[in-house]
């Protein structure tokens, strides 16, 4: 049952800070950056999101930056708009598994 839970609040919560995150107005933040996945602890005190940005690697730290400086308004946000009694803590880290799809991809293509 506990763990129908947190799988439910992973759903929600990548569905809301999916949309949050294309509101933010910060320029080190590019169009192009995506949440991948929601890892909640059972506790509900941390949530791990994974994020995907397109881009050099210079353009993905620009991006991890500027999320982890707007974690405490996306958090503010997330307990707005989602209806859990303890709105955990948000944090971001690079997903670089689409990055590393598309480069099997190249491989195969040339093969």
């Amino acid at each position: 049952m506990a763990k129908e839970r947190i799988n439910k609040i992973n759903e929600e919560m990548h569905r809301v800070l999916a949309e949050i995150i294309r509101e933010l107005k910060d320029a080190r933040i590019p169009l192009m950056t995506s949440v991948v996945a929601v890892s909640v602890t059972n506790d509900l005190s941390y949530a791990k999101v994974f994020v995907s940005v397109m881009g050099d690697e210079e353009t993905q730290k620009r991006a991890l930056q500027g999320l982890k400086s707007a974690a405490g308004y996306v958090r503010r946000e997330v307990g707005r708009r989602i209806d859990i009694r303890h709105t955990p803590e948000i944090l971001f880290e690079l997903d670089r598994s689409i990055e590393h799809g598309a480069y099997i991809n190249k491989i195969i293509s040339e093969l």
